[in-house]
């Protein structure tokens, strides 16, 4: 029954949290289609800049104690009060911080704006301190479909604001006034709906028991933010903001996806993991699933944006964004393999072993770094391949420990998602053939009709080979998610 139980709940979480992500970065993803087309690229790398301060606060003021919050067996409300006041303490400090860098940073990176636009923009410090103890409160109950509904009525009223604001005129403040107002609503919604009190109750025991393990998560965050965000400030420094806008949507494109994918699978995976991590087969059979369905998912997205991203770009962003379709087609390649990161860090985290998490993050991101530098001096194209290279690595990089820990290590990791790899791989390559045999009819993509015309294409051809295939070489996760549709279809 408890078996029973657990998996229902992983189905309904996982069911939830899809939609709310996928809600997320559509609308997410649709709004900045729009505001990408009134505001242009050069304003899109202002907002890009300014929102890697924002990020690297927000990783240490959230990161580690939602982390400890969500993994800590036995949970109080004073644990939550705790980190509340602790998190709302931090954030006045960083925002005091960030305040003061502001004509520091708008020196740096030559733009006179960015001051007053990055002490605006900071505020979202405060709410997302509040957002995080609630979402740990959710992802502890599985609650995910009062995330979903916060989240989905966040983002239309956010983007309704940005896309009047842009509208009017206001350039890069739209989308100041787009993230701020987001984060603003996140928090009160969440907060209404769950009908959680604050109470002015704080344990400094509590505080130094999430953070002994939390702080470990925590610099293990900072540091994977910082090299993340890294690329951006060297982009503009050695480039300029509308190669950085360039890079930012092209980076978009991918991370709609696979941070949908990767937020559910983060968002469901670790309580699920917490619970199972006394034992070691549950642990490596829900990994085993979990890595062959989303690979099965992730792999034909990201491989498929790569065979249609010059029609696709002109189509959605218009010809003055198509110095992105080189750069997107990397960026997919590097997000081909995000599923496999998330699932075997959160593997490592819920076992307990925030110290194994913390290592291994110091050894990629060094070797991270030195890629970067060894590839700068060859431009913006070769930086992004390397990078995506370098993702691979770390695919073995990060499953090293679970051979241990759950008995399941990068090469069986890898053959079990072999088949999906490789089919995804051949519809990508029949999806650009289509492609290329319609350019060669006289069909190229140098205009926004027949670049629709392509693109629904290749994507049909993609879908109907990807479909094909699955059914001819009975993939397991085809067969898997087939079953599981018939089996949801017949509980109505």
């Amino acid at each position: 029954m408890e078996d029973s139980a657990l998996k229902k709940s992983i189905l309904s979480g996982f069911l939830w949290k899809a939609v709310e992500n996928g809600g997320d970065q559509i609308i997410t993803f649709v709004i900045s289609l729009i505001l990408a087309r009134i505001l242009g690229p050069s304003r899109y790398g202002t907002m890009s800049v300014m929102l890697i301060f924002i990020a690297i606060a927000n990783v240490i003021i959230q990161t580690g104690f939602q982390t400890a919050l969500i993994q800590k067996k036995d949970v109080d409300e004073t644990d939550f009060h705790s980190v509340l006041w602790l998190s709302l303490g931090v954030s006045a400090v960083l925002y005091a911080v960030i305040f003061g860098l502001a004509p520091v940073v708008a020196k740096y990176f030559k733009d006179p704006e960015i001051t007053p636009m990055l002490r605006v923009l900071s505020l979202m410090l405060f709410s997302g301190a509040v957002t995080s103890v609630l979402l740990a409160h959710i992802s502890r109950q599985m609650d995910f479909r009062t995330q979903c509904i916060a989240t989905v009525i966040a983002d239309v009223i956010a983007g309704a604001a940005g896309i009047a604001a842009a509208v009017l005129g206001a350039g890069t403040w739209a989308l100041v006034i787009q993230q701020l107002s987001k984060s603003v609503l996140l928090a009160v919604i969440l907060w209404r709906l769950l009908s959680w009190k604050a109470e002015c109750v704080f344990s400094l025991e509590k505080v130094k028991s999430l953070f002994s393990y939390g702080w470990k998560v925590l610099v293990s965050g900072l540091i994977d933010t910082i090299y993340t965000n890294l690329y951006t400030p060297v982009i503009s420094r050695l480039y300029n903001a509308e190669m950085v806008g360039l890079y930012t949507r092209a980076n978009q494109f991918p991370q709609v996806i696979a941070n949908s994918a990767a937020m559910t699978m983060q968002s469901v995976l670790l309580p699920t993991f917490s619970k199972t991590q006394d034992d070691r087969e549950s642990t490596r059979v829900i990994m085993k699933r979990t890595l062959k369905v989303s690979g099965y998912i992730i792999f034909p997205a990201m491989f498929g944006i790569m065979a249609v991203a010059e029609p696709m770009v002109r189509v959605l962003l218009g010809e003055e964004w198509m110095g992105a379709v080189t750069l997107l087609r990397l960026c997919c390649l590097s997000f081909s393999v995000w599923h496999i990161h998330i699932a075997n860090l959160q593997a490592i985290n819920a076992s307990g072993r925030s110290d194994i998490y913390l290592k291994l993050e110091i050894v990629k991101k060094a070797i991270g770094v030195l890629v970067l530098v060894l590839s700068v001096r060859w431009g913006v194209v070769a930086m992004i391949f390397m990078k995506a290279l370098f993702d691979y690595v770390c695919t073995f990089i990060n499953a090293w420990p679970n051979r241990k820990l759950c008995g399941y290590g990068p090469m069986e990791q890898w053959k079990d998602m072999l088949p999906e790899f490789l089919t995804a791989g051949t519809m990508a390559v029949c999806a650009w053939a289509a492609g290329r045999a319609m350019s060669l009819a006289g069909l190229s993509a140098a205009t926004f009709g027949t670049a629709l015309l392509v693109m629904i294409v290749q994507i049909i051809a993609g879908v109907a080979v990807y479909a094909v295939l699955s059914a001819a070489f009975k993939l397991e996760s085809f067969r898997f998610l087939l079953e599981t549709v018939k089996g949801v279809r017949g509980r109505k």
